[in-house]
Formats: structure tokens, sequence, C-alpha cells
């Protein structure tokens, strides 16, 4: 059975879920469900996006108590965006039951915040490894009504150098906990982690999705001197409304945002070091499609779901093949066309070797004379970002920024359609509008009010995120 139905889950759950558009499960949810649901430890090996977090938050969902305020289930995440989405999708999920609250628990924000957020009681907790650890040490988190463990994009984790972490959280667990573990890769780690913490663990493999054959992959040879005008000219020429440009160093995604930036192109960075404000303002204006650019590096490559992305570049070809799937399987997504495109020079030939043998498919090249040159006015995105100062400490909701600009009050309401995303963070809300829209969308705010208050807003520009 492939339906949400035939899953021993509760009416409210089911309900939710047909609310949701969940009708029909993934190939990986209807092959880890049937086993998570009855309690068995979980090895589950499948590509991002086939939709494994709805998997395995399900399964921890139906075995929390609301009316327990105790650390029930705990996710560890390889990077703070995968938590974020990983939180969100946990929440969606979980808003049919009784109050489940979901804490996560990440560097860039202050210990302080995170600590009262666990002295009021959490039952799902999501988080990085290193800060999980800093709660522990400190007594702030403690684990004794913990019963379920997920370890989330595992491969990544331990790519990253956490296995000695994960050891050190999963040993502070209690022993009959149930523990499910999902991985795009199979490496030596993951069977070492299973031998050490997990209990007869079954394993399920899911094929790669068919859609991938959708992603059109075009190589470009280039020189070190031309390599970053070559990212403008490929913009230039495919015109894509959403691109993730991948380099690999924080200072090659500097150099080029700074080129693409003096050429008229809406770009923003994406690296380890940014704070989670500028993370979050960079990641809300590329999820609203308010930023044409995004230059990231490797640590987006996981957890990063953009719908509608149109186009992924390789401004640095990566020498592990199975990140460079990982890179331009960001496009081409939910049965949509894709476009990766990728930069190598002489010196990156061995690593496009190994990409070509890793797909099994030659790689298809193309002369940087093909790229259009009658393209020169700006890549304008469609959106623009308004920044409300006000989030979930003020209980804001995305139906009452909603509310406030398609209402009559404070000036011409808008339509449903001239809205774009509305994300709701901590201390802030962004709300994507139409480009045309955005100065008077923003007086409208200013002059209104939402959920009876009075706001400020104000526009977002590309300095707020540098």
């Amino acid at each position: 059975m492939t339906t949400f139905a035939s899953l021993p889950l509760s009416p409210a759950t089911r309900a939710n879920l047909d609310q949701l558009g969940y009708t029909e499960m993934t190939p990986i949810q209807a092959a880890s469900l049937p086993i998570a649901l009855a309690g068995t430890d979980l090895i589950a090996q499948a590509q991002t996006g086939s939709g494994k977090t709805v998997a395995f938050a399900l399964a921890l969902l139906a075995k929390v108590n609301p009316r327990w305020f105790a650390v029930q289930a705990m996710v560890l995440c390889p990077t703070r965006e995968l938590a974020d989405q990983v939180t969100v999708e946990i929440r969606r999920l979980a808003r049919a039951e009784e109050n489940i609250k979901v804490v996560t628990l990440c560097g860039g924000i202050a210990l302080r915040g995170q600590r009262a957020s666990l002295e009021h009681g959490a039952h799902v907790v999501v988080g990085t490894p290193g800060r999980i650890m800093d709660h522990l040490e400190r007594g702030y988190l403690t684990l004794e009504g913990l019963n379920t463990l997920v370890l989330d994009e595992a491969d990544r984790m331990l790519d990253m150098g956490f296995f000695d972490d994960i050891a050190t959280v999963a040993k502070q667990c209690p022993a009959n906990r149930q523990t499910l573990l999902f991985s795009a890769t199979y490496p030596e780690g993951i069977e070492s982690l299973a031998r050490q913490f997990m209990r007869g663990p079954q394993r399920v493999e899911v094929a790669a999705p068919q859609s991938t054959s959708l992603i059109e992959q075009r190589f470009f040879e280039v020189t070190r001197a031309n390599r970053l005008e070559t990212v403008a000219r490929l913009l230039r020429h495919f015109r894509p409304v959403s691109t993730l440009a991948f380099c690999n160093t924080k200072q090659q995604c500097k150099d080029l945002v700074t080129l693409l930036q003096a050429e008229g192109f809406y770009a923003l960075a994406l690296y380890g070091e940014l704070e989670q404000r500028e993370r979050d303002q960079v990641l809300a204006q590329f999820a609203n499609r308010s930023c044409s650019v995004l230059v990231a590096t490797d640590v987006a490559s996981r957890g990063l779901d953009i719908h509608q992305l149109e186009a992924v570049i390789n401004v640095d070809i990566t020498p592990d093949p199975q990140v460079h799937v990982h890179r331009i399987g960001r496009t081409g997504r939910a049965g949509a066309s894709g476009l990766a495109l990728s930069l190598a020079s002489m010196n990156d030939m061995g690593a496009v070797g190994k990409i070509e043998q890793y797909q099994n498919s030659a790689s298809v090249w193309y002369p940087l004379d093909s790229l259009a040159t009658t393209h020169t006015d700006p890549l304008l995105p469609p959106m623009v970002t308004l920044q409300i100062l006000g989030g979930r400490k003020e209980k804001i909701r995305p139906g009452d920024v909603l509310g406030a600009l398609t209402s009559e009050e404070g000036g011409a309401a808008y339509t449903r359609e001239q809205i774009g995303k509305i994300q709701v963070t901590e201390f802030c809300t962004f709300v994507a509008v139409s480009r045309d829209l955005a100065q008077a969308a923003c007086a409208k705010l200013n002059a209104g009010r939402v959920k009876g208050k009075s706001v400020r807003a104000r526009l977002m520009t590309l300095s707020d995120s540098q």
C-alpha cells in the first residue's frame, strides 16, 4: 500500500496529511514508515528531496506524549539550514495534535534564548551535534525521556567530522530508544555507527528518483582568468529567474558576488561563517525569489530545498562526484526540468572524469562562444522582500501579514497572487511582494496594523545581507 491511509496513524494526523496534500507516499516513505512506526531501528538510504523528513517526522511524532513536557525525540542534522527546514516540517505535521513544542538548537544563536525555550518544556529537539553537546554539557538539555533518536543526512555529518560528536550524544540517550538513520550514501562510517548505537536495524534503500533525468548538464571549458566572468555570461544567456552557484571556497564566493553585483545582478553569498541573522536574511530572499543568484559553498548543498530553482552553476568543480550529484540535484525537482552548468579548467579534468564514471555518462561540452552576448539588461528578480520587525516572539503568523496586505485599510488591497512567500522567524518576518508594488506595500504595512498592532516594515536591499 502506498497511501498514508494504510498506516496506523491517528485520525487527526491523517486529516492533517490530507490538508497538506500528502496522500500518496514517496518510495522512501512507503519503505521506511511501516518499519519505523513498528518501533524497529532503521537505516534508510535515499537521495535528498525524496521525502525522508516526513518519514521520520511521522514516526517520532507517533510516540510523543504532548502532556509530558520532556524531550522525547531528537533529530541531529549536519547544518543549520537543514535543521531549520526539519523543524518547520515537524511543526506542520504536528499541528493536528495537541500543542507539541519543537525547539531548534544550532550555533549562531545565543545559548541563553535556547536554554529558556528548553526550560519552558520541549517535546522534540532538532539541532546540530556541536550545539546539542553544548547544552548537554551545561545541563540545559536532559534526555532521560528520549524514545526516538534520528540521524538525518548521516553521511554528510560523517563527512564533516561529526562521528565523535554523534557518539558522545548517542551515549547520553536511553539504551532502549529507537534510532532512525537516514543517509544519501552508505560509507563505512554508517556501518560503524550502526554497530555501536543501533539495535538490529533493518535497512531499506530507494534508488534516486527518475526526475534527475530532467536535468540538462552542460560543461564549459574555462581558465582561471575568465571563470568568474563566465558565470555572468551564463546568466545573461540562459536568464534563469533563480540560480544556485557553487564555489569550493568562501573567498571564491565573495569574489563572485562582488563581480556579479558590480554587473547589475542581485546576488548574495551563503557560507559557513555567516551569523544566523545574516543567513536568515539571505535564505529568505533567495527562497522567495527576491534574489536572482545565491553563491554558496557546499555547506548549502545538503538540506537546501528551494522550489522552482531553474539552474545550478558549478563555478568550481568538486573533487567528490557524490557532491556533484547533490549539487545539481537542487534543480529539476518534482518533475520540473532543470539546468546544471559546470565550469572546468584543464586542471579539473581528472575530477570531471570521476563525475563521468560515477554518473555512467559522458559530459557534454559547449564552447564559450555559443553564449549570446545580446542580453545586456539587468536580470532583476520578480519579487522584493519586506522585513517586518516582529516575529514568533510577537506571535505573528503568515496569515496575519497576508490579512494586513489584502485588507482595504491603509491603502489599496493586494491580491494573494501579488504576495509571495511569507516567512516568520523568531524576531522578524519576511514577506515577498511583486517588484512593482514594493514601495506601496511597505507604506501600507507601516500605515496599517498586523495582529492589531502597528509594525515597522522596510524594503531589503543588497547591503542588508553583506
